[in-house]
């Protein structure tokens, strides 16, 4: 076993096939079919089911993929390290996160810290953050849901506690806070089955026995907030992503005893890496420097 063919191993495992390998990595399929033939001959192991187009990996190559990821992505890192002279000022961090609001501040003040640092920022449901995660194409996330795999550390570094969405006109947008009774019969926008912010609602409203009135699902955020200025109904929002929106006031409910909790998350393999650890710290850090949102009559906050 080399490097070498552990490389053109998974050169073929990413592309699907080698022909595409070789056009993407720019080799011949020649050299990378002798080097993955070596390879399973040495392991006595097949990696490969070869087919007329393509080819996928055996369960043995699966295996092995989630063990070259991990070198070559620490390959990368060791690369992206000594390039940086060290990595004082610099680096490279993927970030993984289920909505756009709370990760800002904490890379803001990682600029700061290293002025040359380069980061990615993707945006997607938790299951894909944790996914992320899982393959090694994010280095840190965040998440609303704790994540019970053991192979993740995860650590809470806020709670957000609920409030109304309502359009600055509406006659609900001057009221300091509002009590879940106070809810009862009131037409709502929500998000879809399986957002935790709507299952976080859900849970008040049973606790204190209120009934909406008409209830209209929408799929996204953006489309909540859009229904809510159109005058659709009243939306739920957590109090640290309420955002900015001119059309929207902040109303917090007194009363919503059920809160979010957000998680800074990554491999437990990974975290005494120094990026890594940074991310988490800052995380921290921006948690405990944020009060919640509390709006007051008159106030031009607004929010989605």
């Amino acid at each position: 076993m080399s490097i070498k063919q552990l490389r053109a191993f998974h050169y073929v495992a990413l592309a699907g096939g080698f022909s595409q390998a070789a056009r993407e990595f720019a080799t011949s399929q020649s050299t990378l079919s002798g080097q993955v033939g070596q390879l399973e001959a040495s392991a006595g192991v097949s990696l490969f089911d070869r087919k007329p187009r393509g080819a996928t990996v055996t369960s043995e190559g699966q295996a092995l993929l989630e063990l070259t990821t991990r070198l070559f992505t620490a390959e990368a890192e060791v690369r992206d390290f000594l390039r940086d002279e060290g990595g004082r000022s610099g680096g490279y961090l993927r970030v993984a996160a289920d909505g756009p609001v709370l990760p800002l501040p904490i890379l803001a003040g990682l600029r700061t810290a290293r002025p040359r640092l380069r980061i990615s920022l993707s945006i997607d449901n938790s299951d894909r953050v944790i996914d992320a995660l899982m393959n090694y194409r994010a280095d840190v996330g965040i998440t609303a849901r704790y994540p019970t795999d053991a192979r993740l550390h995860a650590q809470q570094f806020l709670i957000m506690n609920l409030g109304l969405c309502v359009p600055a006109e509406h006659d609900l947008a001057a009221r300091p806070s509002i009590t879940m009774k106070e809810l009862t019969g009131r037409p709502f926008v929500l998000r879809e089955k399986g957002s935790l912010t709507r299952e976080t609602f859900e849970k008040n409203i049973l606790q204190h026995g209120v009934d909406l009135g008409q209830v209209m699902e929408v799929s996204t955020r953006e489309g909540v907030r859009e229904a809510v200025s159109s005058g659709f109904g009243i939306g739920v929002v957590a109090d640290r992503e309420f955002g900015h929106d001119t059309r929207l006031r902040f109303v917090p409910i007194s009363d919503a005893s059920h809160t979010i909790s957000e998680y800074a998350v990554c491999l437990a393999e990974r975290k005494h890496l120094p990026l890594v650890r940074m991310f988490l710290l800052q995380a921290n850090a921006c948690g405990q420097a944020q009060p919640p949102l509390q709006q007051s009559p008159g106030e031009d906050d607004t929010g989605e």
